[in-house]
Order: structure tokens, then sequence, then C-alpha cells
């Protein structure tokens, strides 16, 4: 057997010895996106709820997390080196009651030794020992062997982005590059496989998206590419989108994962977005976490409904994925599926499907930065006018069903179903507010805000029931008092909020006027 034939030790990781902590990573891509601001207050926000949280600062290259306490680096590095004693009395306290922190060695002398793969899986079990309910974990930027395996190794994988180009195209480069390290390491124990996709990698000549190889490896060995696109599914990564000030920057994140799941083959999930809001390095500044030091914040309250959604997932450990087989990925795609819809969608439907998906491929649109090239978007263009031509056309349609799914019979309409992971967040919220939430509550823009998430409700359906204006709704959460109308106007709009949400509305009405009044804003404007 050939050198290259062998495999390479640095991909064999262990993980039988790992237990039953909770563990969070947050990592790849690139750097100065708001990682670390992640893993900083998500850490907090469990902290809060009474968990027993230990945050690692797990960055080889540049460990920081330190800085948002206040606290000193490390003297000495034993975060990869010591044993679980060791690592015990290296734990420190931060400012946040119940959260420990375990620091790198910021100003250690030499850089921390490169952990080959089976120390890895050494090193994980030894932090998974230690006496926490859930461990956070910041591994930096980057697509180191190391990195990788820690996000693949986490029950959940959290990675951030900002809406620049830069950082869209290092997602997707981070996703590639993981989907090769997981192939790799399912391959260990299959030396010819191994060999095959490798020589598959290098005909490439770049590394490939998941379907590019399936496709690929399909042409010599129908195993392998039957592996190469389940792998592909076994990748579940959260993405955040951080500093977001337009809609298409709220939008981005959906967006990215329907063209991951479209063009790569594997699940990408939108954990949320977290608004561009100042306060966030002003707190930095006053070495305090976010939602310490600004509870209130727009960007607090991004933060803490992404941390519900984490909890949710830990509880329901399911997301589910659209369903998709790898002949799916070899055959041209269907006119439905070029749209993001189904056989049963309606003319509307359809209308705004073409409208979705137009947006989404338009020239220059920041979701498709360095996934597709420039005729490859024109391909797609093309092909959803085919689709909208045809689909919205009885005849040409029923032709084209007639010619494609001769065998399948008309499907019934699907029900609306909610996802689970929601569900269970919603639930979860639900059963903190019964125990907040009595006779003697003071009802803020932030409460208000809590209790129209745990019902599912959006401000838009709000607005289209009371005929308020959405920036006023959003300004009553906010508590943006300078962009409200006069107090006797804010009182009806508190009225009918409280309507809407099955509140008391005099006791909503009656404690918010009270704190707008103390903190300065006449209520007799």
């Amino acid at each position: 057997m050939s050198e290259r034939d062998s495999p390479d030790p640095d991909d064999i990781v262990s993980d039988s010895a790992y237990t039953a902590s909770r563990l969070i990573v947050i990592g790849g891509g690139r750097a100065g996106v708001g990682k670390s601001v992640i893993a900083v207050n998500l850490a907090t926000y469990l902290a809060q709820l009474g968990k027993a949280v230990i945050l690692v600062d797990a960055d080889p290259t540049g460990a920081n997390l330190h800085a948002h306490f206040g606290l000193n680096a490390a003297s000495r590095d034993v975060l990869f080196e010591g044993g679980i004693e060791t690592l015990q009395k290296q734990l420190v306290p931060t400012n946040v009651p119940g959260l420990l922190m375990l620091p790198a060695a910021h100003d250690a002398t030499t850089p921390p030794l490169s952990l080959r793969a089976g120390r890895r899986g050494t090193w994980l079990s030894r932090l998974r020992s230690l006496s926490a309910e859930y461990l956070v974990i910041d591994v930096g930027p980057g697509y180191t062997h190391y990195s990788l395996d820690v996000l693949l190794a986490a029950d959940i994988a959290i990675t951030a982005i900002v809406p620049e180009p830069a950082a869209i195209d290092a997602l997707y480069r981070l996703l590639r590059a993981s989907y090769r390290r997981r192939m790799r390491q399912s391959l260990l124990r299959d030396r010819l496989r191994l060999s095959l996709f490798d020589r598959t990698l290098r005909e490439l000549g770049h590394l490939p998206s998941p379907l590019e190889l399936v496709r690929a490896t399909s042409k010599v060995d129908t195993q392998l590419s039957e592996l190469a696109f389940a792998e592909a599914q076994r990748i579940r990564f959260q993405l955040v989108v951080n500093q977001t000030r337009t809609r298409t920057d709220l939008e981005l994140g959906a967006w990215i994962c329907d063209l991951v799941e479209r063009h790569y083959g594997m699940p990408l999930f939108e954990l949320g977005h977290i608004e561009n809001d100042d306060a966030i390095w002003m707190t930095a500044r006053r070495f305090r976490p976010l939602l310490i030091d600004s509870p209130t914040a727009k960007s607090a309250r991004n933060i803490e409904r992404i941390a519900r959604r984490i909890l949710a997932l830990g509880a329901s450990r399911h997301q589910s994925i659209k369903s998709r087989s790898i002949s799916d990925a070899l055959t041209e795609p269907s006119l439905y599926f070029s749209l993001g819809t189904t056989r049963t969608a309606s003319d509307e439907e359809i209308r705004r499907a073409y409208k979705r998906q137009r947006e989404i491929y338009a020239t220059g649109g920041l979701a498709t930065t360095a996934l597709l090239s420039h005729d490859e978007i024109q391909l797609m263009l093309r092909r959803l006018d085919e689709a909208y031509d045809t689909l919205l056309d009885p005849v040409r349609r029923r032709a084209y069903d007639l010619s494609n799914f001769p065998d399948i019979p008309t499907a019934i309409p699907d029900l609306p179903r909610e996802p689970l992971t929601l569900a269970t967040e919603q639930l979860m919220l639900q059963a903190q507010l019964k125990r907040e939430i009595g006779p003697e509550t003071e009802f803020t823009g932030s409460l208000l805000g809590r209790v129209r998430d745990s019902q599912g409700i959006e401000l838009a359906d709000i607005s289209a029931r009371t005929k308020i204006a959405r920036s006023h709704l959003q300004a009553i959460e906010e508590e943006a008092y300078e962009k409200l109308p006069a107090a006797v106007y804010v009182r009806g709009f508190l009225i009918e909020i409280a309507k809407c949400l099955g509140l008391d509305s005099h006791r909503v009405q009656t404690t918010y006027l009270r704190r707008m009044r103390e903190i300065g804003r006449p209520i007799d404007q």
C-alpha cells in the first residue's frame, strides 16, 4: 500500500469515552463575525436559567474570551495538556453567577501544541467529564482539522456570518471542508475506497460540494456514492446571521440554508439573526456580557431567542430536513423543486415561490456569493422562468405532471405543520412565562415580545389584525418611546395588543404607561 493510500493519522478520532455533558461549539468561517459574543452570551443565558455552565476558550490562535469579563488570561497552557483534575483547578469564576470559565494561555511564551486527532478525542472526553450541564466552546475561526473535528463532535455546532461576501464565501468553504473531513473519517477502515475518494478529489482539482462528489463517484463506485450522500446528511450545522441592518439581511439566513440544501445536498439550519447594535461594543468596553449589561437591547433579545431555540434543540433532539434521495441528487431536479414548492402548490403559491427564488438568485445577490458562477446563476434564472411559465399554464402543467410523474397519484395537499423545534421552543417559553406572569406583573416591552414569541405570533399578524403600524408595535416592544405617538394613542395600542395576546388589558396598559412615565416620557402628551 502506497503512502498516499494510507489513512492520515490525523483523521483518527475516538469518541467512545464521551460523557453526558451537552457540548455546544461555536467556530468556523471567517474571523470577526461575532462568534465570541455569541459564545459569551449563550453561556450567560444558560447560567441565568440556573444551569451549570462552563465556557471554554479553545481558540488556539486568538483566545480572548477572558477580556469579555475583565479577567486575566491563563498563565500557562493547561487546556490541551492537563488532566481532569488540572482542568477543574483552572476554572475561573466570572461576573455571571453560576458561570465558570476555562481560559486559554493568551500570554504564553510559546503557542499551544497542536493536537492530533487521537488526542483530540481524549481531550474532548476530559472536557465532558467536567462538572457541568453545558460546555460552551469557542474554537475560533478557520478550517483546521482541530476546529473541524471539534465542530463535528458537537451536540450543537454553530457558525456565524455577517452580511458580507467574504464571510459568506468562508461559510461555504467551511461546509465543504467539514464534508471532506467527515468523508475521510468514515472511510478510515476502507482503504480501497479511501484511495478512490482521494483520487476523485485530485481529478476534480478543488474542494467539492457534496453533490459534486456524489455525482463524480457515482460513475466509478455506487457504494461510495451512496456513502458520500449519506454523510452529507449527517452534518448538522446551525447558522446565525450577525449585524443585520436591512430586510434582505433578515432573509439572508433562510436563503443560504435553502441554497445549501439545493446545491450541496446537506442540511443547514437557521438559528436566528442578531441586529446591528451599538450596545454590543459598549458592553464589551465595560467588561460585561450583553445580557447582563444591556438585557433590554434589541441585540440582547435576538440572542435570547437564539438561546431558546438551542434549548429547544436539546429538548427535541430532532431537526426535520427535506426528504431527498440519492436518485434525486443524480437526476435533473423537477420544476417544482426548482421553485422550492410541491406538486400540490396553488397558482398563488407558485407566484410567491417564483418571486422568492428570483430574489435569491438575483445578479449580485449576497446569498449566491462564491456558491455559483455567473453562468450557473443565469441557468438557474432561466430554469425558474421555465418553471413559472409551465406550472401556471393548466394544460402545460398537466402534461408535465403526466410526463414526469406517471405512476404517482395526485397528492393530497399537505396540512401545515409546525416544525418540532419551534413548537418545543414555544412550549418551554410558555412554561417559563406561566411562572412569571401573575396579578402583580409589571409588563415591559420585552415581556410583551416574549409573550408574543411564545404564541408564535409575528408583529405583522398583530398589525394586520389591529391596523396598528408595525413600526409602532416594534417601538413598544423595544421601549423606544421617542418613536411613539402621544400616550393617549399608546394606551389604545396596548389595549389592542393585550387582547391579541390574551392578557389583562388594564394591567398591561397601566404598568407599561407607569414605566414610561418613570423613565421620563409624560403620559399626557
